[in-house]
């Protein structure tokens, strides 16, 4: 079964703008990349940094605290397998976002 979590319109980034998303329990990551949006888990998978705040170029969000790049659409790592953050689809309907948050691991 899949949820889907509504992201208030504040929290909705404008093109070329990030916000920081909390709800159920999930601290997301939300980027506008040239008005495609992503979302992350905040954490980074190596010691829990935040991503939020990291550096960002294109669709590839740098950890501040070591530097770890991945990129917003697979959630890997550059140029690797060996580590990923959670990513998730984003869905518009009539004019709300949602999280979509599936109950199962997607196939990798």
């Amino acid at each position: 079964m899949t949820r889907r979590i509504e992201v208030p319109a504040a929290k909705v980034p404008a093109p070329g703008q990030r916000s920081l998303f909390e709800a159920q329990g999930l601290s997301l990551a939300l980027f506008n990349v040239a008005g495609q949006l992503y979302a992350i888990d905040d954490g980074c998978p190596h010691q829990g940094a935040s991503l939020c705040g990291g550096r960002l170029e294109g669709r590839v969000i740098q950890c501040c605290a070591h530097g770890l790049r991945f990129d917003l659409a697979t959630g890997y790592l550059l140029n690797s397998t060996a580590l990923k953050v959670g990513n998730y689809p984003l869905e518009v309907v009539d004019g709300q976002t949602f999280v979509v948050i599936a109950s199962e691991p997607c196939p990798q």
